[in-house]
This record gives structure tokens, C-alpha cells and sequence, in this order.
């Protein structure tokens, strides 16, 4: 359930049709089904976690908060601080020879904020990125977590994800994903693992949990709504793909990028309940 005070800022989103046409072969034999989360399986204001500094916001709103929290510094002053020392953040971890870092918010908002308590950091960073980043659930997403966890399918998420991404199943869905029927183990989210998407790391380790389940890597389908982040790291472990091209703001096709110049989804779907119809799973 969504906490009180941030159901105001968590008004309904509706996705934006992106103007493709779904292409869904014939049903494969499919064992596990792997998520992305922003504009895969929640529908993202920015379009992605990690393009929020795009949509960040300087007006009375952002102003509103830092004087909820008591912090003293003026709003552009203040998002300024914050995207310098994720930028500084990022460039430590690639002198570690980390090509695609990530951060945990948690602590980039005790450093910038004066914080000393983490679980008040948090709060904060939720507040914020509620603010900056409105989230929603997509169509039929119930339905087809629903779906696959009766099929007896492995359900797992790779994600570029911070640690308050877990509650947007909670907030809309009313349950943890571990209730919903995604395996523990195969929950991979890039604040933990310090390693952001496209990094195969995710994927080879998702691909190694899911063998020793006797899982091959053909039996394994990753659904996402980037060409660059998603489809083509799982396809580099052998995943099958399916391009979420269900909301405008969140697609990424990458058409000049010469990596995915040559790459092509498994299928291509605009609505989540597309894909239980190609499982065969209802």
C-alpha cells in the first residue's frame, strides 16, 4: 500500500504508446523469466532510475522538501551537489576498473545532505525520487507476475535499481517481490553489486544461479525495454529477449549505437499480457 504521505506524489501514470507493432514468434519452451524494472515493469516519469537527474526539479516542490528535512542549501545549489558526487562517485569506481558503476543513494545523500542517521537518509532519497521520478505499475503487471508464478516458472529481476525499488512492489502491489513469486537468489539489483547495466556481471550470475537448477540459459527469457542495457547483455549469456516497447518515454532503442546495430530481440511486445500469451503460460 502506498504510505500516505507520498500517495499525492504518486499520482496514475499511463504508459504513451510507442508506435511499434508487436512481434511475438511461435511459443518457445521457457523455464525462467528475468524483469527489468523501470519501463518494463513500473511505468517511469523520467523514463529510467538513471536519467532522473533529467526530470530533477528546482521549483517550490524540491524546495518544500529540503525544508521538510531541514537542509540549508538552495535547491539548484543542492541537485548540483548531488549529481557532482554521483559523477565523482562513478569516476573512483572506474580508476577500480569498474566500467559501468553504480551508487548507493543512501550514502550520496549523507554526504550531501549532512545526514547521520541512515534510516533519515533514506527517507529522504525516497521522498526525492518519488519526486523527481513518479512511478506507476504498467498494464497487467499483476496479471502476469500472477501468470508465471502459477506456471511454476523462476521469475528474477536485473535491474539498475536502488534499495527503495523494492517497495514499488509493495506500494502497488501490496506484497514484497519474494511474495510474488520471484526467487531471492535472482533478485539482482545494481546498488548491491555496485555495477550497473549493460555490465554482464548481472546476467553471468542470474545465468549460474539458474543452471544449478538445471536451467540452461535457451530455456531463459530477460524482458526489458533497452536495446543497449538489457537485450543485448542477455544475449550475450544466451538468454532469449523480449523488447518491452510498451511505453514511449522509456524505450530505448539505440539506433546509433553501433553495438546494437546488428541486434534484434526475440519478440517484441507493447502490453505485458502479450508475453503470458507467447509462455503459454495462462
Amino acid at each position: 500500500m502506498i504510505p500516505e504521505h507520498l500517495a499525492a506524489a504518486l499520482r496514475p501514470l499511463e504508459p504513451v504508446p510507442t508506435g511499434l507493432v508487436p512481434a511475438i514468434p511461435a511459443q518457445a519452451d521457457i523455464k525462467a523469466v528475468l524483469f527489468d524494472v523501470y519501463g518494463t515493469l513500473f511505468i517511469s516519469g523520467s523514463g529510467d532510475i538513471s536519467l532522473a537527474q533529467a526530470a530533477a526539479r528546482s521549483d517550490g516542490a524540491l524546495a518544500a522538501l529540503l525544508e521538510k528535512f531541514n537542509i540549508k542549501i538552495p535547491p539548484h545549489n543542492f541537485q548540483e551537489q548531488f549529481f557532482a558526487a554521483v559523477k565523482d562517485s562513478h569516476a573512483r569506481s572506474r580508476q577500480q576498473g569498474i566500467a559501468y558503476p553504480e551508487v548507493k543513494i543512501d550514502a550520496i545523500w549523507q554526504a550531501v545532505a549532512g545526514f547521520e542517521d541512515l534510516a533519515r537518509a533514506r527517507q529522504f532519497a525516497i521522498e526525492y525520487e518519488v519526486l523527481v521520478n513518479p512511478v506507476g505499475p504498467m498494464p497487467h503487471l499483476a496479471a502476469v507476475l500472477e501468470i508465471c508464478r502459477t506456471a511454476g516458472a523462476a521469475m528474477g529481476i536485473i535491474s539498475n535499481a536502488q534499495f527503495f525499488t523494492p517497495l514499488l512492489f509493495d506500494w502497488f502491489l501490496d506484497a514484497p517481490p519474494e511474495k510474488l513469486g520471484f526467487s531471492p537468489d535472482l533478485l539482482l539489483y545494481s546498488w548491491e553489486w555496485g555495477l550497473a547495466k549493460p555490465s554482464e556481471k548481472l546476467f553471468e550470475t542470474a545465468a549460474r544461479r539458474l543452471a544449478d537448477r538445471g536451467i540452461g540459459p535457451e530455456k531463459v527469457l530477460y524482458v526489458g525495454n533497452d536495446m543497449r542495457n538489457d537485450i543485448l547483455p542477455a544475449r550475450s549469456v544466451g538468454f532469449l529477449t523480449a523488447l518491452f516497447a510498451g511505453d514511449k518515454r522509456s524505450l530505448r532503442l539505440r539506433k546509433n549505437n553501433f553495438l546494437c546495430a546488428a541486434l534484434t530481440p526475440d519478440l517484441v511486445i507493447t502490453d505485458l499480457i502479450q508475453l503470458a500469451d507467447w509462455l503459454d503460460y495462462r
